[in-house]
């Protein structure tokens, strides 16, 4: 794997050593709800679903734990390839790590379009994979949908939608809220995803089509914006989609969403890569 771009930023205070991420855990996957991967959870995972585990797996749980919160870690302050690199060691267990740093890290870190789209076509396998070894996680089918929605808007959304992606996606958000109604980036993704479409094919063909409207996608930004209110994509995410839907009418609720999410102080990594997009489109 060829060197990936540094974290541009001061991450010290992403840090997260030792009991400091359990601490975190709450704010830092408000949106997400990742579980957290103490030994307990190793262990319950792999007694339903052993072949997530990595073929070196001894039977020694909380070592296995303690090298996926270490690639959490990773991930929070930005050392995305690392996180990669220790969370494939770790099996599928660690298929969230893995494939939400490859998918940040695409988004906003690599400039070869090119490299950006290689990886989230290795997310998406590697999601894949997960969604059958581990049908009941969400977030199997989460970032099998976020690092598929990455990858069309790389290609051009009325390409992937004429590819059929754009059912595949809406199939993965719509289970993973199925499995966790409380996911607030699903919601975020399934929001857009209608708003995506409605702006690329017009309001009656993607209702006909797709089952988008305008009313289903605001839902699903409300109901990411009251679930995890702290969290600047949130807001940016709620802001783009009702600009695509609804133009000029909405620029100051755009405005608006795009100020509130700046004046948050970020907990990690991405919130910060978050954060200084919206500034720049600020500007």
């Amino acid at each position: 794997m060829a060197r990936w771009n540094k974290f541009p930023h001061d991450n010290a205070a992403f840090a997260y050593k030792g009991g400091k991420l359990l601490d975190a855990w709450p704010q830092l996957h408000g949106g997400d709800r990742v579980e957290f991967p103490d030994a307990d959870w190793v262990a319950q995972t792999l007694e339903q679903a052993p072949d997530a585990a990595p073929e070196s797996f001894d039977g020694d749980a909380q070592a296995l734990a303690e090298n996926i919160q270490e690639a959490w870690r990773c991930y929070h302050r930005g050392d995305f390839q690392k996180a990669v690199e220790l969370s494939d060691k770790c099996g599928l267990l660690a298929h969230a790590a893995a494939n939400k740093a490859t998918g940040i890290y695409a988004t906003y870190l690599e400039t070869d379009e090119t490299v950006a789209q290689a990886c989230f076509l290795a997310a998406v396998e590697r999601a894949e994979a997960a969604m059958e070894i581990l049908p009941d996680d969400p977030n199997s089918y989460y970032f099998h949908a976020f690092n598929l929605g990455r990858y069309s808007q790389s290609i051009s959304i009325v390409k992937a939608l004429s590819q059929g992606m754009g059912g595949k996606i809406q199939a993965s958000l719509e289970t993973a809220i199925k499995l966790q109604p409380l996911h607030a980036d699903a919601n975020i993704a399934l929001g857009a995803y209608y708003a995506e479409v409605i702006d690329k094919v017009g309001k009656m063909l993607g209702k006909m089509t797709y089952g988008a409207s305008p009313g289903k996608s605001v839902k699903h930004f409300e109901r990411a914006l009251e679930l995890d209110p702290g969290a600047p994509i949130a807001h940016i995410e709620c802001g783009n989609g009702l600009y695509l839907l609804f133009g000029d009418d909405k620029l100051d609720e755009w405005t608006e969403l795009y100020a509130k999410a700046v004046e948050i102080e970020p907990v990690d990594a991405m919130a910060k890569l978050d954060i200084e997009a919206a500034l720049a489109e600020l500007e």
